[in-house]
């Protein structure tokens, strides 16, 4: 097992931290005031209100919407932009080389590698190339709502959304989106939230019962 996936799967296990996938928009080499190429990457690390399935098998769906105000009190005061959430940070939020924007569509990031750095000028060669087309970011939820419907077809569709991120943690190139780590975690929460639920259910059915049995006693006094 490489460092990388050790490093997803502590994350997801320790802190609670999930993975999404999202594209890369656009790459540019521009020219800065004095005639030197400025590597820039720029990509949507989050679209919201857009309705995603992260798992599913042959009778239930596990679908996601990040709502448009999930991020106005995300913690995002250090968010790094490395590669394969691991190993080298290439850039990050607390110094001011990669920025973040919330807009009303999307959470935003664009990041200036630098030419004379070569671990930056590879990792902008492969990206240009396109061998590198797809990233991912890893959070944690504060505040989300579940709902549940069926299908015409039968199947079951179980709906997140999150309504407030606690904390951003990184926006991150990567040669396979999260390692699978968006299912994993979606399942971890269905397998998490499926058993609440019957926690709930049994908590109720005795409660019932109890309330039952004592309205039985009482009549028979």
């Amino acid at each position: 097992m490489s460092k990388e996936v050790e490093n997803i799967e502590r994350l997801m296990k320790n802190k609670q931290v999930e993975f999404r996938d999202f594209n890369l928009t656009n790459i540019e080499t521009r020219q800065d005031d004095t005639g030197n190429e400025k590597l820039i990457i720029e990509g949507t690390p989050c679209i919201y209100n857009r309705e995603t399935v992260l798992c599913k098998d042959d009778y239930w769906e596990f679908r996601e919407i990040i709502d448009s105000r999930a991020f106005d009190e995300a913690d995002m005061t250090d968010v790094i932009f490395n590669f394969n959430h691991g190993g080298r940070v290439f850039a990050r939020t607390r110094n001011e080389s990669l920025q973040l924007e919330n807009k009303p569509d999307a959470l935003h990031m664009k990041t200036e590698l630098w030419q004379d750095d070569e671990g930056h000028a590879e990792l902008y060669r492969d990206i240009k190339r396109k061998n590198l087309d797809k990233m991912s970011f890893a959070f944690t939820v504060k505040e989300c709502e579940y709902h549940s419907f069926e299908k015409e077809d039968g199947r079951n569709i179980r709906l997140r959304t999150i309504t407030k991120i606690d904390k951003l943690y990184d926006v991150s190139a990567v040669d396979f989106p999260a390692y699978d780590a968006t299912e994993i975690s979606a399942r971890r929460i269905f397998d998490a939230e499926s058993g609440k639920e019957e926690l709930e259910k049994a908590k109720a059915e005795s409660r019932a019962r109890a309330l039952y049995e004592y309205t039985k006693l009482k009549e028979g006094k």
